[in-house]
């Protein structure tokens, strides 16, 4: 978790880009991208040279060759702006050296290609530079940090209905979900790829000890995490996020998920979590077919939930958001995916989550749904979840409502505490605690926050998987005093005014 002096430190490196002539939030994040990763490769080059001094031998796979010192940030950052600009400005100088760093064919090399050195002044970059010097983040999780509270600082929705996950809501998905080191995690519309460092995270939480096993570090750092991204921007973006985390050689593809470009994608992943973009509209003639054969719509909410399910492995689950619309649509599309979910694989949760939670990007209400590909059925009855509270306040300005989670360990705790005694500001300990312990649900009535929905039920009501479709409410019943006491009491009401007044007027005389 980020101290508040680092918090500020940030917040002015972000307030000198806009001052500075750059405000485009992506832009900025981009820029800022750049240079903490030119930074990172001289951090990199300084500890091979201290393993070199210690064994005695020459450097292993140096980054910099003694020509090109003056591209290091730790010779450049002391350099007056205007040297300091036209070095990176320059042909084969400092930004060009980070572009062509690794491989051309590695995912870095592939999605440096197209970027572009945005900054605009000597005065602006040499007071990033130096504010960036200033802050110790040599560690992962520090990077890592840094990196998340950058991204939160992005205030308005992207393109095609595309806007950031909150991160504590990635988190309850991540730990519903529980990865393993055997899964290969998927999501298909990756955006800055919170929902796969997320897992990077939970699986270094929970499985320390692999990453002593030298084949768990291959599959970790090449094959585990897979993301989709067509804008060029995002996938920098991501890749330089799982970059920061620890994650050596992303797996990205840029590529838009739903055309035929991405037909390769078939049971390849063994989960996917995913906030799809659901408030666009496609021409079916750049859909693959095969997934309108599953689903014969243009709503891209209906036809990511169909390229999930092509993206499985048999066995493999899913954690998906989706607007309430999914859940209910009447029209034959929504009808048809909902009763594939249910008919042909396992459907196994529905968690209804409050309007407020993608504020300010958006005030649609959402669920998350919870599956598990089979192919063969399997669903017997659905868990519903009737979430109220995430933490936050429900309103464009999401302030904190008590204490928040920044790591697995927090959240553990959270959950732990809520064992003890209920927590009332946000229902997400709740959530884990109630699915981890499904066995406990069968018997709570639908009056409860979360009960079980046969399936016959579902059948009965045509597929819906609304929750008000199936939580009764209990309405308390009010006694009133009758007419005549009421008039009474307001009688005695107006002498006891009266007699008050009198007095008061006694006193002014």
């Amino acid at each position: 978790m980020l101290s508040t002096e680092l918090r500020n430190d940030i917040l002015k490196i972000w307030n000198a880009f806009w001052t500075g002539g750059i405000s485009n939030p992506l832009a900025v994040i981009e820029q800022i991208t750049y240079l903490l990763f030119i930074k990172r490769l001289d951090e990199l080059q300084t500890l091979k040279e201290n393993q070199a001094i210690t064994l005695g031998t020459a450097i292993e796979n140096p980054i910099y060759t003694e020509a090109q010192k003056e591209l290091r940030w730790s010779t450049f950052k002391d350099m007056d702006p205007e040297t300091m600009f036209q070095l990176f400005r320059k042909e084969n100088g400092v930004f060009d050296f980070m572009k062509n760093y690794g491989s051309k064919d590695s995912a870095f090399g592939k999605f440096m290609k197209n970027a572009n050195f945005m900054i605009p002044t000597p005065r602006l970059l040499a007071n990033v530079v130096d504010m960036l010097s200033g802050i110790d983040m040599k560690d992962r999780d520090t990077k890592g940090d840094v990196y998340e509270f950058l991204l939160s600082q992005i205030a308005t929705a992207g393109q095609n209905g595309q806007f950031r996950t909150p991160r504590h809501i990635i988190k309850m998905m991540v730990t519903l979900m529980a990865p393993t080191p055997d899964d290969v995690v998927c999501d298909p519309s990756a955006g800055s790829c919170g929902f796969l460092v997320n897992a990077a995270e939970y699986v270094r939480h929970h499985y320390p000890k692999r990453f002593y096993d030298q084949p768990f570090m291959e599959h970790f750092n090449h094959t585990m995490f897979m993301g989709m991204e067509f804008d060029a921007t995002m996938i920098r973006i991501g890749a330089m996020n799982m970059i920061l985390h620890g994650i050596e050689e992303p797996y990205l593809k840029d590529v838009d998920a739903l055309s035929e470009a991405n037909n390769g994608f078939s049971e390849e992943t063994t989960l996917v979590l995913a906030n799809p973009p659901f408030t666009g509209s496609l021409d079916k003639e750049a859909v693959d077919s095969s997934i309108l054969k599953l689903v014969d719509s243009k709503k891209t909410e209906l036809l990511f939930l169909a390229l999930i399910l092509r993206g499985l492995k048999k066995g493999g689950r899913a954690a998906v958001i989706v607007p309430d619309g999914v859940l209910f649509g009447s029209s034959k599309a929504h009808k048809k995916i909902r009763q594939e979910l249910i008919e042909k694989h396992k459907l196994e949760a529905v968690i209804s989550m409050p309007s407020g939670v993608f504020k300010p990007y958006a005030g649609v209400s959402t669920g998350i749904l919870i599956f598990t590909k089979t192919t063969t059925g399997g669903t017997d009855k659905v868990w519903f979840y009737d979430m109220q509270a995430d933490g936050y306040s429900l309103d464009d300005k999401r302030q904190p409502q008590g204490e928040e989670f920044n790591s697995y360990d927090d959240l553990e705790k959270l959950i732990q505490q809520q064992q003890q005694t209920a927590i009332t500001y946000t229902d997400i300990p709740d959530v884990i605690q109630r699915w981890r312990n499904k066995e406990k649900e069968n018997n709570r009535l639908r009056t409860d926050k979360s009960f079980f929905v046969p399936l016959k039920d579902i059948v009965d009501n045509g597929y819906d998987l609304s929750m008000n479709r199936y939580k009764e409410v209990v309405h308390e019943e009010k006694h009133y005093d009758p007419p005549a006491a009421i008039i009474t009491a307001i009688k005695e009401l107006d002498k006891e005014r009266n007699s008050s007044l009198k007095e008061l007027e006694e006193l002014l005389k």
